[in-house]
């Protein structure tokens, strides 16, 4: 498994984070846990192993850790810190990323810190755009402002999605809606601020193209069926883990909590209705009092 030294992520990832950060994500044993969409594991430094098929990423999830352990020569309890995805994403998948994690840290006293998915979409895509912008500095033409609607597949034609301006601020929070209705309230934003003419919407994540056609009134930018955590290899566990460590050093929410967004679909019965007003009907066996 390919190994990223310290210096070149550092080199890699400087126009979003500071280089102190992410040596210690290296001199501190970071291990990132995410079943947010598949499966996504590795350790920073490393390029992860991704499973993609729901059905049977919570079988390999123990052994995709050990594996991964292995290949950076670590024992479990050398891992100092443990990132995990908190979604949002459907209940089933995203639980089991979550309680692997906190087993781990129970066994091995490591820290846990827990991260949205959307929010490091976002910060992906910033540093993207950063880096592009410094072959396009010497243009005279006006550059657009990229805002990122970062998404993710809830199915039942559903996505899951938060937007972001091009200075990482959350302009429509976390929620879950169906795409037409998505971009309608993005074209809200943008009327209500004015920026419609300046702003180019780069759509980021599972379902991005999947429903690409109700897009269509938006000022697209880039759109791109793509997860920081395993498309960007092994920057994508880097910025990952390097979004948590911000978020707590700025005292954010680390929560590990599960951001399932979307009603349970088993509710509490309504309790049965008296019949004549009685409190209790009691029927002796054999129908004799």
């Amino acid at each position: 498994m390919t190994f990223i030294p310290a210096s070149h992520m550092v080199t890699a990832l400087h126009a979003l984070f500071d280089a102190d950060m992410i040596t210690s994500l290296y001199s501190e044993p970071t291990l990132v846990i995410d079943t947010s969409y598949g499966s996504t594991v590795g350790i920073v430094g490393y390029e992860p192993l991704y499973e993609a098929d729901s059905r049977s990423h919570v079988e390999l999830l123990e052994p995709h850790i050990a594996r991964v352990m292995e290949q950076a020569n670590l024992t479990p309890h050398e891992v100092q810190r443990i990132i995990v995805g908190t979604g949002p994403a459907p209940f089933t998948g995203l639980r089991a990323g979550i309680v692997a994690a906190r087993a781990m840290a129970f066994a091995t006293h490591a820290q846990i810190l827990g991260m949205d998915v959307l929010s490091i979409q976002n910060a992906w895509n910033r540093l993207e755009q950063a880096n592009m912008a410094q072959f396009e500095s010497s243009s005279h033409a006006k550059q657009k402002i990229h805002y990122t609607l970062a998404v993710n597949d809830a199915r039942r034609k559903q996505l899951y999605f938060a937007l972001y301006d091009d200075m990482g601020n959350e302009l429509l929070a976390k929620d879950i809606d169906f795409a037409e209705h998505i971009a309608e309230r993005v074209v809200a934003i943008l009327d209500h601020t004015c920026m419609s003419s300046d702003v180019l919407i780069d759509i980021i994540g599972h379902g991005a193209t999947k429903y690409k056609d109700a897009w269509t009134e938006l000022p697209t930018g880039e759109i791109r069926e793509e997860s920081v955590l395993h498309d960007a290899k092994a920057a994508g566990l880097a910025i990952t883990a390097a979004c948590a460590v911000r978020a707590q050093h700025e005292g954010k929410s680390i929560s590990d909590e599960p951001l399932y967004l979307r009603r349970p679909d088993v509710t509490i019965p309504a309790p049965q209705k008296h019949i004549l007003g009685q409190t209790a009907i009691s029927m002796p066996v054999g129908g004799r009092r």
